[in-house]
């Protein structure tokens, strides 16, 4: 299994309906809202690398409010 954790910046006043629509997404197994220099964190676990970028590329970053994504692929 492949780990990921994808940080996600939003537009303005998105960032609820946004967690909503990452937490739907097959693979996702969850999405928080954090405070920082990104809107959102979303935690996934997938079978391959592959459909990590599935994930964030197709899916995550064509919800209309998201800004940019950056996926970070855990290690262990």
């Amino acid at each position: 299994m492949v780990t990921a954790f994808i940080m996600i910046k939003a537009n303005t006043g998105e960032a609820d309906r946004l967690r909503d629509s990452i937490e739907s997404i097959d693979g996702v197994q969850s999405a928080h809202i954090v405070a920082g220099d990104v809107d959102l964190i979303a935690k996934t676990q997938v079978e391959t690398p592959a459909a990590v970028k599935e994930i964030a590329a197709t899916h995550i970053q064509a919800i209309q409010g998201v800004e940019d994504t950056q996926t970070y692929i855990a290690m262990d």
